[in-house]
């Protein structure tokens, strides 16, 4: 049996008890699903688990920014399946913690500040000019990717507001950024995240904690 959640989740229970909880790209699904009744419970499983695939799928001009601290990848991805049509990557050095102390530690403070801070400027550059290309109202979402701080850090950019409010909650934590990663991201940002609570052995309505069992690529 499929029942909706907010947000545009699915809920299926299997006849022993087990649930999985589906959360699919790009929310809300706008797909109302109900109980089954008169024996119709199985055709509305398949139906709901259909259109989640769906909608995951769709087509969607998508807006992806990577980036940690010295490397970046911007890009955009049009059609379904997804095809990556307009991108831009590069890297930036910047020099790891020094264990020196005194004045030559806070020096290197000071330099590594300073790289970062353009490394992150460089991404935002890259990022202002390839989703300038279709305005916000061009790109249906926003995907973010890479490690969260060095995101966080271009949110002061006021070139990148407009799409930042359209980024997705999913954050997509990937290696370096690099032109391969950027190329093969669809696979993370069109899956279907699946959290798994089995039955307890003592008794049909208790559950053990839910755990991510697996998550589903809906495309090659």
């Amino acid at each position: 049996m499929a029942d909706g959640e907010g947000g545009g989740s699915l809920i299926f229970t299997a006849a022993d008890g087990a649930v999985a909880a589906c959360h699919p790209p790009f929310p809300p699904m706008r797909t109302a699903v109900g109980p089954g009744v008169d024996g119709a419970a199985e055709s509305i499983t398949e139906g709901a688990a259909e259109a989640m695939v769906a909608h995951a799928v769709a087509n969607r001009t998508v807006g992806v920014l990577l980036v940690r601290l010295g490397g970046y990848a911007a890009g955009v991805f049009a059609g379904s399946p997804p095809q990556l049509v307009s991108s831009k990557t590069g890297s930036r050095p910047v020099h790891g913690r020094s264990a020196a102390g005194g004045w030559s530690q806070h020096r290197f403070a000071r330099r590594r500040e300073n790289q970062a801070t353009t490394a992150l400027h460089a991404a935002a550059d890259a990022a202002a000019g390839i989703f300038g290309r279709y305005g916000a109202d061009g790109l249906d979402a926003v995907v973010l990717g890479g490690d969260k701080r060095s995101a966080a850090g271009l949110r002061g950019d006021a070139r990148l507001v407009p799409y930042l409010d359209r980024a997705v909650d999913r954050f997509l934590t990937v290696p370096d950024p690099r032109l391969a990663v950027l190329r093969d991201i669809p696979r993370d940002f069109l899956a279907i995240r699946i959290r798994l609570t089995e039955p307890e052995p003592d008794g049909p309505d208790a559950h053990s904690p839910g755990k991510v069992r697996a998550v589903l690529p809906t495309t090659d």
